[in-house]
């Protein structure tokens, strides 16, 4: 699973996450693109268990981009701990994820295999999304 080698800090604080995203909203790598449509953490799991059955759908052909990556540490403190005591300890690793995120991209395979993977991997991540292709951002869609 998708984790840092080494983080500055340990503990980060939450952060808020207004507004869509402004870096990393277009296809780059290949030629289709799943993009996120609301705003969440995504576990590495998450990321994994899309990665997993795109992977599986398209046998292994073609080229998979994942475009982001879970920096954030998530700390949860014990069941049944009273308040106070410091913050928990870190738990898993999240991506900060906006709207217009392109989170996976595919490339070296025909449009419909591609739309039936991303689709499969839409539904193992908690959020909304779609399937979009370059040709889309190029003619400024």
């Amino acid at each position: 699973m998708l984790s840092p080698k080494r983080v500055r800090h340990r503990k980060v604080q939450r952060g808020n996450m207004p507004g869509n995203a402004t870096r990393g909203n277009t296809v780059v790598f290949g030629e289709y693109g799943l993009v996120a449509l609301d705003r969440m953490w995504i576990t590495n799991r998450q990321i994994e268990a899309a990665r997993v059955a795109m992977n599986r759908h398209v046998k292994r052909g073609g080229k998979l981009w994942i475009r982001i990556f879970p920096d954030k540490p998530y700390t949860k403190k014990p069941a049944e701990t009273r308040m106070g005591k410091g913050k928990g300890a870190p738990e898993y690793w999240v991506a900060v994820v906006k709207p217009g995120t392109v989170m996976f991209e595919l490339g070296g395979i025909e449009k419909k295999l591609a739309e039936e993977a991303m689709i499969l991997a839409g539904a193992k991540l908690p959020i909304k999304t779609r399937f979009v292709a370059r040709s889309d951002f190029e003619l400024g869609a």
